[in-house]
C-alpha cells in the first residue's frame, strides 16, 4: 500500500473515490521536501525498509561486490569556512544556501530552524526508503492530490504539474556550485549524523544511497492506474507498489519531473565525486 505520509490523506467514507479531499491518497507527497533535502543536500553547500534499498554497484563488477564505502569522501575543493557550532549554524547555512539558489520554495524551507539536522535526517530516510515528510511541512505543494476516472482510476496529469516549479528548482542548480557548498558544511552535517547515533558511519555513505535511490525510480509514461486500499489508495502496478516511500515521493512528481529531477541529480552526484559506474545507467 501507498505510504501514509504526515498530511491528510484519509478518504472520508461520504466522499466519491474520485474527490479525495485535498492532499489526500497517493498523491500528497512532499517531495518539496525532497528538493529541500536534495538541493539543500547539494546546496547547502549542494525520503521501514533498509535492506530493500539498494547501495550503488559497479557496472563492471562481475561477482556483484557491493563497495561499504565511496572510495574518497565526496565533495570538491573548496574554500575553508569558519562555522559556527552545529545548534548556532542556521544563519551561516542560509547565506550558503543563497548562493546557490534563490527559489522561493527552499527559502520558505530556509526560514525554519535546525536546518542542518533536518536535512541530515531528511537524506538518511531517503537512505533508508522512508520519508522524513514531518521536518519539511512549510514546503507541501499547496494544491490538492487528482484523480481521474471511475471504475478504473489512475492519476490526473494535473497531480503531476504541481511539481513543475519544483523540477525547475532542481534544474537551476550548478552542480559544480553545490558540491563546494556541500564541503563547506560538511563538517556540522557529521556532527548532526553523529548525534543520529552514526558515530563511527560517513554521512557520504548515506547520501551517495539517497541519491542512487532516488535515480533507480522508473519514469512512467502515460496513464498509471490506482486503486482505493483502506485509507489511502494503492499502485495497481505490483513494480511501482513495491518501491521505497521515498522512490514513490519522486515518482508522483511525472515522467517528465521524474526525467528533469534525476538529470540534475545524475549532475551533482558526479561532481560530488560518485564515479558513473556506481549510479543506475540513465533511463532511456
Amino acid at each position: 500500500m501507498v505510504e501514509i505520509d504526515d498530511y491528510e490523506v484519509t478518504k472520508p467514507a461520504d466522499d466519491p473515490p474520485t474527490t479525495p479531499r485535498g492532499g489526500g491518497g497517493i498523491g500528497p507527497s512532499p517531495l518539496w521536501l525532497l528538493v529541500a533535502v536534495l538541493v539543500v543536500a547539494t546546496a547547502t553547500v549542494l525520503y521501514m525498509i533498509a535492506v530493500r534499498t539498494r547501495r550503488p554497484v559497479p557496472i563492471a563488477a562481475t561477482q556483484g561486490a557491493v563497495p561499504t564505502a565511496p572510495s574518497r569522501p565526496l565533495g570538491t575543493e573548496a574554500p575553508a569556512v569558519d562555522l559556527p557550532p552545529l545548534d548556532q549554524s542556521d544563519a551561516a547555512v542560509r547565506e550558503l544556501v543563497k548562493q546557490v539558489t534563490s527559489n522561493p520554495r527552499i527559502a520558505a524551507w530556509l526560514a525554519t530552524n535546525g536546518l542542518v539536522r533536518s536535512f541530515t535526517v531528511g537524506v538518511q530516510n531517503i537512505a533508508e526508503g522512508s520519508t522524513p515528510a514531518a521536518r519539511f511541512g512549510v514546503l507541501r505543494p499547496a494544491s490538492p492530490f487528482a484523480i481521474a476516472g471511475t471504475g478504473r482510476l489512475q492519476i490526473a496529469p494535473t497531480s503531476y504539474q504541481r511539481y513543475d516549479d519544483l523540477a525547475a528548482a532542481m534544474a537551476s542548480i550548478d552542480p559544480a556550485g553545490a558540491a563546494r557548498l556541500y564541503t563547506m558544511v560538511k563538517p556540522r552535517i557529521e556532527d548532526a549524523y553523529k548525534d543520529l547515533g552514526f558515530p563511527d558511519a560517513p554521512f557520504d555513505r548515506a547520501l551517495e544511497r539517497a541519491l542512487v535511490s532516488l535515480l533507480q525510480v522508473p519514469a512512467v509514461d502515460g496513464a498509471v492506474r490506482i486503486e482505493a486500499k483502506g485509507i489511502g489508495y494503492a499502485y495497481v502496478d505490483p513494480q511501482l507498489e513495491g518501491l521505497t516511500a521515498a522512490q514513490k515521493q519522486l515518482l508522483r512528481t511525472g515522467p517528465a519531473n521524474v526525467r528533469t529531477i534525476q538529470a540534475s541529480l545524475r549532475q551533482i552526484a558526479l561532481a560530488l565525486g560518485i564515479p558513473a559506474q556506481r549510479l543506475p545507467p540513465p533511463r532511456p
